[in-house]
């Protein structure tokens, strides 16, 4: 993920006026608390292991029509100054009855974050952190090279709490995907 200059925080507007340019209609960018990002690819490893974890999950949301599951093209525009692509993200259909036409307008209840060897682990955390702030319950940052995950949660206080799963252990769904279990080692 590479910042753009700045001169100005943009807004959702800036971003699909840029991306309406001739010379951007092969780029992806996210808008993070105003900062125009243009999203890299990604290997082959974390493009994988993103595509497992929906699979996971699109069962089981499919299975108890929970929600939807979005992959790396999935956008959510929160607000004016966010605009954010998970690698994989969810919503349930509590809070979003109806699939909408364009982009997801709220933050998703579950995202996930597969690390690639491009990124850098801090931007990375502070993504989770700024998810979070916009009303995302949990984000998952997947490390394939350590083939460990922590899951991220907001505390009262407004800091981020981090815990880590490893190879052995199993997540859950929480309270927003009731019933969900995973365990770690079929994700790597």
């Amino acid at each position: 993920m590479t910042a753009q200059p700045r001169e100005r925080l943009y807004t959702l507007d800036d971003l699909h006026e840029i991306e309406q340019r001739p010379e951007n209609q092969d780029k992806r960018y996210e808008l993070i608390d105003g900062v125009l990002y243009e999203v890299a690819g990604t290997s082959a490893k974390p493009t994988v292991i993103a595509i497992r974890i929906a699979r996971h999950l699109g069962n089981h949301v499919d299975e108890n029509d929970l929600g939807y599951v979005s992959g790396a093209d999935g956008r959510f525009e929160i607000d004016a100054h966010n605009a954010l692509i998970p690698d994989v993200g969810f919503v349930s259909k509590r809070r979003q009855p109806q699939l909408p036409d364009g982009p997801f307008t709220i933050a998703p209840d579950l995202a996930v974050e597969v690390v690639s060897p491009s990124d850098n682990i801090k931007a990375v955390q502070r993504k989770a952190k700024r998810f979070l702030m916009l009303g995302t319950t949990v984000v998952w940052i997947v490390y394939p090279d350590d083939q460990t995950i922590d899951v991220c949660r907001l505390l009262p206080d407004g800091s981020m709490s981090i815990q880590e799963f490893g190879f052995d252990d199993i997540l859950d769904g929480d309270d927003g995907l009731p019933g969900f279990q995973l365990e770690v080692s079929k994700i790597f």
